[in-house]
This record gives structure tokens, sequence and C-alpha cells, in this order.
């Protein structure tokens, strides 16, 4: 159910709660992610249970670039399936959590360095509902989604989240949503089901994304590109990596840092993601 306590019940706008939302980023892989029962799906169904119940969530989508910032503020966000070639299943979930005007008009003020605009065409992408509707099934919860702005660089990502902070005070479940190691070009599909099969580049750019987050040694992560060879592989283009951006850059200085489903998929590709607080 929804946490009704972190919501003004006159205005539907968010009050303060008395505890710090965690913050996560999820590497959300393929869209069969969002129905099957696999040890990915099983673990974002586990971390709701160890999380405080969200008043809402909102997700930073690798699969919403947009030309300045939006935010969804629909009170009923469209599942929208955005991919191709995938079994019927796949295309007729439907996932009807309510949006909330108010939390997306409040959020969209905090974000004072940019222009928000507020959204009422765009919905739920599938960096957003497959992993969403494991976490919460009754689909009760508010979700919204925030666009990423795909002409600003990673330090700009990185500096916007920090002025959703207090999101986290008022019970929002903040989620970036891509992978860390996202080279679909390169991957070894007929790898798919071999359990954690990564190339040695993989394996070797990954653990030094997971050493710098868990040291808190985020510079060398927002100027990824000065990591070498084996990040230009890993990210050859940064729509999948910018919401990692945004989870570490809400990370207060007291947050523990921890990682989960930490596997490799196919060569080139890492499930591998993180939760702060």
């Amino acid at each position: 159910m929804t946490s009704l306590s972190a919501f003004n019940t006159f205005t539907g706008s968010l009050t303060e709660k008395g505890q710090l939302m965690p913050v996560l980023f999820i590497g959300h892989g393929s869209p069969m992610n969002g129905i099957e029962d696999n040890e990915f799906s099983q673990r974002w169904r586990a971390m709701a249970k160890e999380i405080p119940t969200p008043s809402a969530v909102l997700v930073v989508s690798a699969h919403w670039l947009s030309k300045g910032t939006q935010i969804t503020a629909m009170d009923n966000p469209k599942t929208i399936h955005d991919f191709g070639g995938f079994p019927k299943a796949l295309f007729d979930v439907q996932y009807n959590a309510p949006g909330n005007p108010i939390v997306a008009k409040e959020t969209a003020a905090l974000l004072t360095s940019t222009h928000v605009a507020l959204d009422h065409d765009w919905g739920l992408d599938h960096g957003t509902w497959t992993v969403v509707r494991h976490m919460y099934p009754d689909a009760t919860i508010p979700v919204l989604q925030l666009s990423i702005d795909y002409t600003k660089g990673p330090q700009y990502h990185y500096d916007l989240a920090k002025e959703l902070y207090s999101l986290r005070k008022k019970g929002v479940l903040i989620i970036g949503s891509g992978n860390m190691v996202h080279n679909l070009g390169m991957m070894a599909w007929d790898k798919m089901n071999e359990p954690n099969y990564g190339f040695d580049w993989t394996l070797k750019i990954n653990d030094t994304f997971k050493s710098l987050i868990t040291t808190g040694d985020f510079k060398p992560l927002i100027n990824y590109e000065s990591l070498g060879k084996e990040a230009r592989l890993a990210i050859p283009t940064p729509e999948h990596y910018w919401p990692l951006l945004y989870t570490l850059g809400l990370k207060g200085n007291k947050d523990s840092i921890s990682i989960f489903n930490d596997k490799a998929v196919a060569g080139s590709l890492t499930m591998t993601s993180v939760k702060i607080g």
C-alpha cells in the first residue's frame, strides 16, 4: 500500500518523514526480465521488502532521452512497449500504476538549475515498468519518470541529481535504471543462458566501477572516458550509464553503499546494481 503518512491529505503534496529513503541504480537488462522469474527479478522483489514503502517512485530511465528535462505529470501514465522482436506476453503487460501531477510539479520546482517541462504524453517505458512491476506488483504507488537531457554531459547529470535530494526525506524512492556495461553490438547471443558470462574487458571495467562506487570515489566515474579503452567498450553510447550518475549524485555523507545483482550477461552487459542508504 502507498505510505499515506508521507502525503499531506489536504493537498496531495509530499511531507517529510522520519527516515531517509535509499536510492537505487538498477541494471535492468533485457525487457524479458519484466516477465521472467529469475535471479534478477527475484532480487528486485526482495529489495522492495527490505526498504521502506515509498510514497512515490521516481525513475530516471535510459530509455527516455529528451532535449531539455521533462517529468511525467499525468494521472495515469501508459505502459510503453518500446522494443521489438519479443514474445506477445511481454507486449500484453500493462502496469497501471498511477502518476501524481502534484508530486511532478513539486519535483520540477526542485530542479532550479534548469526548466523542467511537465509531460503528458510519455508514460512508463521498459526501463521503468519491467523493474517496478516486480517490486510493487499491486501498482498502488505513484510512479513518475524524469527524462535525461541528451544535450548535456555527465557532470551535468550528476549535479542535477543533487537537487532532488530532499525527495529522499519525503519517502520518494529514486531509481536510476540502465546498465553499467551495455554494448549490444558485441554481445555473445549464443551465451545468453550461460551464468555470469563476461568478456575479460567487461569484468575488468565492472570491477573498476564497483571499486570506485564502494569507496565513494565518484570523480573518475563522472569522467568515465578517462578510465581507458575498457570504459569506451562498456559505454559506446552513454544513455544506459547516465542513470548511474543520478544515483551517485544523491548519496549523502552518512549513506552506506552496497552492490547487488552483480552478474555479467552474454559477454558485454552487466546487471550490476547499487543501493545507497
